[in-house]
């Protein structure tokens, strides 16, 4: 397992390739960050894509060229420091992915990574087509990221490998950020794959305690009740996860986008219709409605809500 600080830490070629590419041109801050946004992505440069499932250090992204978005922010943050300018980690409060294995939910939360420059702040984003937010990013510390590293490659390694090879990354993820809900909920996975039932309970609780809406802790909770025959608790959690489900306008995008795939327009209509009610600013749940109501032979809905998106989709590109 990288300590903390070799997560971030650069090596001598990419510094090289780095002073070379972006530091070397000179001129301002900002003509700075565009070369570096440059470098990132063309293919003269580093030329990084995408990949779900790359959570790694900034040596191990270098080498493979590929980074989720975490590992994409962790590189743009080490990389524009080494530039000279001032980065950070962002984190979106309100968008949380998730991954089901085996009735067992992981929670990750989205980041990126922000530049200030004077009084103006910039956001480099790989996987910004990918999200539906409603808040602005927050700045998080260096400890908090490097915790978001741990706990994700501590989840990844509770899919792919045993328990005690993900054990000491949850731990350096809770030392770092033990405030954290969704390490705790994923902690409580971790004790639950090494048949300790009840420290997964004790980890899931103390997510909701800090989070009392944290879903991924509330579904957890809910099978390790269900699994035990304790109906009555798995009803009372039940209940609070339905609440807050209920007032989700992502909860329902997901859903939609579930009857859709299976085919169910009329159901992925009705669940695109509650989205917008919640929240009425996302240009992809208008999209999704179109798309439902063209499939319905509603042309004129269809067209409407087409119409909106673009809207939308304007307002969002201009901010």
């Amino acid at each position: 397992m990288p300590r903390p600080e070799q997560v971030m830490a650069l090596p001598p070629e990419l510094r090289t390739q780095l002073q070379a590419q972006v530091i070397d041109g000179g001129g301002s801050r900002r003509s700075r960050l565009e070369r570096l946004a440059g470098f990132l992505f063309k293919k003269t440069g580093l030329g990084m894509e995408y990949a779900v499932d790359a959570t790694y250090t900034v040596e191990q992204a270098y080498r493979a060229r590929k980074a989720n978005c975490l590992t994409f922010t962790l590189l743009t943050v080490a990389l524009a420091r080494e530039a000279g300018l001032d980065a950070y980690g962002q984190e979106l409060v309100d968008v949380v992915s998730w991954r089901a294995e085996r009735d067992i939910v992981y929670g990750f939360n989205h980041v990126n990574a922000g530049i200030l420059i004077g009084q103006s702040h910039y956001t480099i984003d790989v996987a910004r087509d990918l999200l539906v937010a409603r808040s602005p990013p927050q700045r998080i510390t260096d400890e908090h990221l490097l915790a978001l590293y741990y706990n994700n490659r501590a989840a990844e390694l509770l899919v792919g490998a045993s328990p005690a090879v993900a054990d000491p990354y949850m731990a350096m993820a809770l030392q770092l950020a033990p405030h954290y809900p969704s390490a705790w909920a994923n902690a409580g996975v971790l004790s639950l794959r090494k048949g300790d039932r009840a420290t997964a309970e004790r980890d899931y609780l103390k997510a909701l305690a800090l989070d009392p809406e944290n879903s991924s802790a509330l579904v957890n909770l809910m099978t390790l009740y269900r699994d035990g025959g304790e109906e009555a608790k798995r009803a009372t959690y039940a209940r609070r996860l339905e609440k807050i489900q209920a007032k989700d306008p992502y909860f329902a995008f997901v859903q939609a986008e579930g009857a859709a795939r299976e085919g169910d327009y009329e159901a992925a209509a009705q669940h695109y219709r509650q989205a917008i009610r919640l929240y009425d600013k996302e240009p992809r749940f208008f999209t999704g409605l179109a798309h439902a109501y063209q499939q319905l032979g509603k042309e004129r809905a269809a067209e409407s809500a087409l119409n909106r998106a673009a809207t939308l989709g304007r307002s969002t590109a201009g901010n």
